[in-house]
């Protein structure tokens, strides 16, 4: 005869049924948790105590507590362990600050040639200095143990996540100066598309573009054996190139060159490219940064020849970024750039002449849309 129980029955919702079912058949999840989730799903079907301890594979004691559990405080606390301490850690708060100190601490500055910690270099270190610190608990820690040390207040000071730290003062004046020229250029094509007065064009250089050959032919792909190109690892360098590159704001028209070198002749000679291809009586606007060469000797004498003609906008120091032609440059990484290889400079040259030609024969006009920051700061300013 099936075992009775007087324990009340487990009525699940249908969201905590649905998640008991997913939970019983996951296999990411620890393997008490699906245990208990297929006893709560048994359970709650009215099947006996005993039947489920059998097809789950589990003591009787364990469907008991897991029942009781939930029946008490619900399904989640049916799937969980109450917490418990049967008695004070030996490792005391007191002992884990100074693990934290240790881990936050350079192994340089303690004497020792790494620079960042491994945690078994930073489990020995804390074994052998432990006594001297008043933390005798901790000389015959294992490596796990300071792994769940830091994992509490979620350090790893094994990695290193890069920042770029701000050094112009002028930082938010001139990201600011460079927003607004992009949203008056959005303004412009929405209310005057046809007027171009003021003709805007973002500048930059990608310099050191690999000419890289390979030292054997690549394998083309073969139906229903190799799904890819194949390609020898050796390779050959013959040198690099500089891409100088105008990126038109309003039409998405590029004017480049392919240089050896990108001094301030090279940017001359691409000022020149851009006066010759825009109407004599517009001014040129151009978003670029403050590289030597945009701003050298040589350049200010070109410049002078043209008064009125071009008229800089400086992106921050560090603030490359808000240069739309790192987008053009991006596109171009990702297109013919893409795992390009060539016998000489002189074909690298061609095939980026070439693709900047695909490019302008299906012009894309890149947009800055992320103009929440200056409307936040013209409403402070009109309040």
């Amino acid at each position: 005869m099936a075992e009775k129980t007087s324990r009340a029955p487990l009525v699940l919702s249908e969201d905590e049924s649905r998640y008991l079912q997913d939970l019983s058949q996951s296999r990411s999840a620890s393997v008490r948790e699906v245990e208990r989730a297929k006893i709560l799903l048994a359970y709650s079907r009215a099947e006996p105590l005993l039947r489920i301890s059998k097809s789950v594979g589990v003591a009787r004691e364990t469907v008991y507590k897991c029942v009781d559990k939930a029946l008490a405080m619900g399904v989640a606390a049916g799937l969980k362990d109450l917490f418990h301490r049967p008695k004070e850690p030996v490792i005391g708060e007191e002992a884990k600050a100074w693990v934290v100190h240790i881990a936050c601490t350079k192994p340089k500055d303690l004497g020792y040639a790494a620079e960042l910690w491994t945690r078994s270099h930073l489990a020995r270190h804390v074994r052998e200095h432990a006594v001297v610190a008043g933390f005798p608990a901790l000389s015959r820690a294992a490596k796990v143990t300071i792994q769940r040390i830091l994992t509490e207040r979620s350090l790893r000071p094994e990695k290193i996540r890069y920042y770029l730290e701000r050094r112009d003062p002028e930082f938010e004046t001139k990201m600011r100066e460079v927003l607004l020229v992009y949203r008056e250029v959005r303004f412009q094509e929405l209310q005057n598309p046809g007027e171009k007065p003021v003709i805007t064009v973002c500048v930059d250089e990608k310099p050191g573009v690999q000419a890289i050959a390979n030292t054997a032919p690549d394998l083309p792909p073969v139906p229903d054996e190799h799904p890819t190109v194949g390609r020898d690892y050796e390779y050959k360098r013959m040198g690099t190139l500089s891409i100088l590159a105008a990126l038109d704001l309003h039409d998405g028209h590029v004017i480049a060159r392919v240089e050896d070198r990108h001094r301030s002749q090279e940017f001359i000679l691409l000022l020149k490219d851009i006066d010759t291809h825009y109407p004599e009586q517009a001014t040129i606007r151009i978003v670029l940064d403050n590289h030597s060469s945009h701003i050298s000797k040589e350049t200010r004498a070109y410049l002078a020849t043209r008064p009125g003609r071009f008229v800089y906008v400086h992106t921050p120091k560090h603030g490359s970024w808000l240069n739309l032609a790192e987008n053009l440059f991006g596109k171009m990484a990702r297109t013919f750039l893409r795992h390009l290889r060539v016998s000489s400079k002189a074909e690298l040259k061609r095939r980026i002449l070439l693709g900047i030609q695909e490019m302008n024969e299906e012009p894309a006009v890149f947009r800055w849309t992320k103009f929440q920051k200056l409307e936040r700061e013209d409403s402070v300013t009109i309040l």
